[in-house]
Formats: structure tokens, sequence, C-alpha cells
């Protein structure tokens, strides 16, 4: 799995025109799943993510996580994050898993952020989505299971 971590002061996504998910202060990330990917990375990934210390505390110093201030995630899927643009100019989305097997794997993820307490919005997997958001710092990061295991 990989995920582009943005710290946010708000962020959200529509629909067709409706929103469908947003939040306040917190994270907004976007999630791919590759056809490698279980549950195992899923469970890691949302314990990664809940966990990064990229808030500051009273010294202004990046050692709070979304978990220590009360903050929400909205989270977005996104197969694109496994397209590879090695060759040509069209990105090649092979190793990007299909719906049948991503989607669960998107909800494995946001439950494991629930179950952590955390305040988690999302978007319409598989639905054409546009996200908004304010990115606060600028704080963005990568989080790719694969340097993981």
């Amino acid at each position: 799995m990989r995920a582009v971590v943005q710290r946010v002061s708000r962020a959200s996504v529509e629909v067709a025109g409706a929103t469908v998910g947003a939040i306040g202060p917190g994270l907004m990330v976007l999630l791919g799943v590759s056809q490698d990917d279980g549950p195992k990375e899923a469970a890691w990934l949302a314990n990664k993510i809940a966990g990064l210390r990229i808030f500051p505390d009273h010294e202004d110093k990046l050692n709070l996580s979304v978990m220590d201030t009360g903050g929400e995630v909205l989270v977005v899927s996104q197969f694109t994050l496994w397209g590879d643009c090695a060759k040509g100019r069209r990105p090649s989305f092979v190793r990007a898993a299909g719906g049948k097997k991503a989607e669960p794997l998107y909800l494995a993820f946001v439950d494991e952020l629930r179950k952590l307490g955390l305040g988690v919005a999302t978007g319409v997997f598989g639905a054409m989505m546009e996200v908004s958001l304010v990115n606060s710092g600028p704080v963005t990061l990568l989080v790719d299971t694969e340097k993981a295991f």
C-alpha cells in the first residue's frame, strides 16, 4: 500500500457536486492498493500513519500525532499512486489492485484507523472525486508498505 499523507487545516471530497466527506484539522490520506497487498499491510499502514509525529507541540517541534491532537483523517482511494512512469508517456497501472481486491483493503485501512479512535471521513471508492484541502505547513509524506516488509 502507498499513501500520500498531508497535514491539513481542512479537507473535503465531493462526488457529483455533493460533499461526501469533510474534516477539520488532521490528515488527508490518498491511498493506493497494489496487487501484493493484504490485511497485514492495511493494519501496519493505519498504525504508522496514526502515530506519525508531524504536528507541532507547544515548542513548535513536530512531536505530536493526529491521535495526540484529536485531529481527523480523510481517506480517499487513489489507484494512480501505483502508476509507473518509467517508460513512455502513459503511466502503467499493472501493479495497482483491481476494485474487487482494493476496495476491501481500503475499507480495512479505514476500519483500522477507526479502531484507534480516530474520526475518519472517506470519499466514494471508484468514483470520480474532487478533493479540496489546505495543506498545513506544508507537510506531505509518502508512506509505502513495500519499504516496511
